[in-house]
């Protein structure tokens, strides 16, 4: 099991950057595809961002390819989230999770959920 520790939100203008980070403890971090979601008020998690064992393939939703970079350090268990050129739409509490796999419907996590971390962008 993998417990995960999210951090880095806060309160930005359109426009603006925050880096997120997720801390992981667990001794299968190293092993397993990374990500990260997000919920908005009033709306189902959905999913942003993967990054693979070694780092080096990732993908994103649409909504935010071109703004936002995942990236991991398998050396300090620590998944990112660079978000730059925020909008008031990526406003949402983020999540990471630790054991994504891809099916039919697209990116999903397997793995238990940190307390997450707010993300308010405004206007």
């Amino acid at each position: 099991q993998v417990q995960l520790v999210e951090s880095g939100g806060g309160l930005v203008q359109a426009g603006g950057s925050l880096r997120l980070s997720c801390a992981a403890s667990g001794r299968t971090f190293w092993s397993n595809v990374m990500g990260w979601f997000r919920q908005a008020p009033g709306k189902e998690r959905e999913f942003v961002a993967q990054i693979s064992r070694s780092g080096n393939i990732t993908s994103y939703t649409n909504s935010v390819k071109g703004r936002f970079t995942i990236s991991r350090d398998n050396a300090q268990n620590t998944v990112y989230l660079q978000m730059n050129s925020l909008k008031p739409e990526d406003t949402a509490v983020y999540y990471c999770n630790a054991d994504l796999r891809i099916t039919a419907q697209g990116w999903r996590a397997f793995g238990s959920w940190g307390q997450g971390t707010q993300v308010t962008v405004s206007a």
